[in-house]
């Protein structure tokens, strides 16, 4: 490893985390990373790449600002007026932003894997802080950071006294949230790494979407119900908080055990003037921050000691081999299952198999199906049974940005594979049509659930709204299939099936891709806008289904020319894509 020249693992150096030989690995780690930074401008993407990545940490960086101001008001407000028992509601957020914004954020964040450090006589001691250290720079620590940092100034402006307690609660509880967020992955990553463990995950990934529809009924109001008086809803928060009394108090107490209460409960405990509670309580918040450690120590133990799991079939004996390979040539005579036997066919149930194995791929899908039922909730029917108007194209616009990774980068998941793809007869142009039709399909597929769950919610909308957002989806489709294929072959990056983070991922394909998906949503909104401002919703439809005409041209006369951008990429492809992890 470079910058090691000399260096031993004497008495003299030490053998701990912070020992000469670690500092100089450290040192090595951190040189070889500007190397990279610094070569990696030497080409147009890497300074495009650059861009993109300074242009997403603005992004990032207003977002948790936004959220530490309001934490940090909302802190300031409760300590203000002595109301501690409301506080451990602040802490909950910034800990559930903590640990959901890694999931969200993995297609859209570049992440290095520390895994490649094992190559190298590196202790565990130095493995292990190096991959904490690296955390760090995640987006979700960056926000959590800001939000602690929102909150602290809050505490410390309402009291000046505790600025002190503040700031050791909010860097116990910011050591468990990164402890833990890296723990709770790490072992993700190994369940995910072997296929049949993949694939229970999916299955039992797309029946806790499919069940979300038993909350339905708690959720939705009937259309009939008529609105409610003041006198009646005085009394319905009364009845609800005789019923639910007991159950909150238990919550309450429970919660006050955990990372977020503790770290409240020392607040209050220093406000009150009581210090030994409040040092008890940040040392329990240290024994939870502690087990998270040790839980990722555990992990990383494995992976040192050379678990290397992956989705190779285990081994068999002859005769087991052979009856498997029968099995396998009987149930291909029949055809494929997609009908005939035709490249498109096998291409698209090749998709349809890698799909199912693929969970990054599968959440980025499913995750605004999670949201509909959220945002469905901020429209509520009136007396009249009439919801917000345009509520159906809003959620399926939502629901297209799931598959802007998919769309623009649709050789991710191919891997090695991408070889075969030049070797086969099979013109380039004729996998990407396989490809753009299986998520033309899909796309229908999941707009169509996102329907069933708009009409359970807010009941039929008008029959104008949906057949403009029929149009609308026309018009969008081809624009993101025609466009995700130019930056799927000069911007790819390796999916890799079995990991929901330290993905590769592109920072200028996703900002380019959202963009994208922007100026249609715009486009989308600016007609659907003028529709209604001159009282013709009907010429929505007419509208899009022209735009929609000039799409597939583009679309079209795109995929005419991907066989010679493909071959003129080639060799980039094969190094980006085959790039071993």
């Amino acid at each position: 490893m470079a910058g090691l020249k000399g260096v031993g693992a004497g008495p003299s150096q030490g053998l701990g985390a912070l020992s000469g030989a670690a500092r100089a690995q450290y040192a090595a780690m951190a040189a070889l990373r500007w190397h990279m930074f610094v070569n990696g401008l030497r080409s147009k993407r890497g300074a495009f790449e650059l861009g993109a990545r300074t242009v997403s940490f603005v992004l990032y960086a207003f977002i948790g600002l936004g959220l530490g101001t309001i934490m940090g008001a909302g802190a300031y407000a409760l300590a203000s007026n002595e109301k501690w028992q409301f506080l451990p509601a602040v802490f909950w957020v910034a800990c559930i932003l903590w640990q959901v914004g890694p999931v969200m954020l993995a297609s859209f964040q570049e992440q290095f894997d520390m895994g490649i450090l094992l190559r190298f006589p590196v202790r565990f001691r130095s493995y292990y802080l190096l991959y904490v250290v690296f955390g760090l720079a995640d987006v979700s620590t960056i926000i959590g950071a800001l939000c602690c940092l929102g909150i602290w100034v809050g505490v410390t402006m309402a009291r000046p006294e505790l600025f002190a307690w503040t700031a050791l609660a909010l860097a116990a509880f910011a050591a468990f949230n990164i402890l833990l967020v890296r723990a709770v992955f790490a072992w993700i990553d190994r369940w995910l790494s072997q296929r049949k463990t993949r694939e229970i995950v999916g299955a039992l990934f797309m029946i806790f979407l499919l069940s979300l529809q038993l909350l339905n009924p708690a959720l939705h109001r009937k259309h009939h119900q008529q609105p409610l008086t003041t006198q009646a809803r005085v009394e319905n928060l009364r009845r609800m908080e005789t019923e639910f009394a007991p159950w909150i108090k238990t919550a309450y107490a429970v919660q006050q055990a955990l990372p977020p209460g503790l770290a409240a409960r020392a607040l209050r405990q220093a406000g009150n003037r009581q210090p030994v509670g409040a040092l008890a309580s940040l040392g329990v918040l240290g024994l939870w921050a502690l087990a998270a450690g040790s839980v990722l120590a555990r992990r990383l133990k494995a992976e040192y000691r050379g678990e290397n799991l992956g989705s190779a079939p285990k081994r068999e004996t002859g005769r087991a081999k052979t009856s498997s390979v029968r099995a396998t040539l009987v149930r291909r005579e029949g055809g494929w299952r997609l009908g005939g036997s035709s490249p498109i066919a096998a291409l698209m149930e090749k998709e349809a198999r890698s799909l199912m194995r693929t969970l990054p791929l599968l959440w980025a899908i499913g995750a605004p199906l999670l949201m509909v039922l959220v945002l469905a909730s901020l429209y509520r029917s009136n007396a009249s049974g009439n919801s917000f108007s345009y509520a159906l194209p809003l959620y399926v616009a939502f629901a297209l940005m799931g598959f802007t990774q998919m769309f623009s980068n649709n050789l991710g998941a191919e891997g090695a594979g991408i070889q075969l793809l030049f070797l086969s007869p099979t013109p380039i142009r004729t996998v990407f049509l396989a490809k753009n039709l299986f998520h033309f399909l899909l796309f229908w597929l999941d707009a169509l659930l996102v329907g069933i769950l708009t009409t359970l919610r807010l009941g039929w909308p008008e029959g104008v709204t949906v057949a403009a957002t029929a149009a609308w989806v026309l018009f969008a489709l081809p624009c993101c299939l025609a466009v995700g294929n130019i930056f799927s072959l000069r911007m790819p990056f390796r999916i890799h099936p079995g990991r929901m983070t330290r993905q590769r991922g592109s920072q200028a394909n996703a900002l380019s891709s959202m963009l994208l998906l922007l100026v249609i949503m715009a486009v989308g909104a600016v007609v659907f806008g003028l529709c209604r401002l001159f009282h013709t919703p009907w010429m929505a439809v007419p509208v899009f289904l022209a735009l929609a005409g000039a799409a597939v041209f583009a679309w079209l006369r795109g995929l005419g020319n991907v066989d010679r951008l493909a071959n003129q990429r080639r060799d980039s492809l094969l190094a980006t894509l085959m790039k071993t992890e």
